[in-house]
């Protein structure tokens, strides 16, 4: 693995951890694709450190859990800002 992605999978673990952040939200700040952020979490941090590798895990299956309720949010604000237009 080049020393630059090995960074990048370590930059984005510490980011997620830090903040709780969604893929899509790690994604923006890195300037990567969702694809790439999923990659390095779940296939290259393992080989890098398998315990850092599980608390990132742990973060994303929460924030897959409450992703409904998220969207369900969206909604509720997008219709009730369109009601006030």
């Amino acid at each position: 693995m080049q020393d630059y992605i090995r960074q990048r999978v370590l930059d984005i673990s510490k980011y997620i951890i830090e903040s709780s952040a969604t893929v899509r939200q790690t994604a923006n700040v890195f300037g990567v694709s969702k694809s790439t952020v999923h990659k390095d979490v779940t296939e290259r941090l393992p080989m890098i450190n398998e315990q850092l590798a599980n608390e990132v895990r742990r973060i994303l299956d929460q924030n897959k859990a409450e992703r409904h309720l998220r969207g369900g949010e969206a909604t509720r604000k997008k219709y009730k800002d369109s009601e006030v237009s």
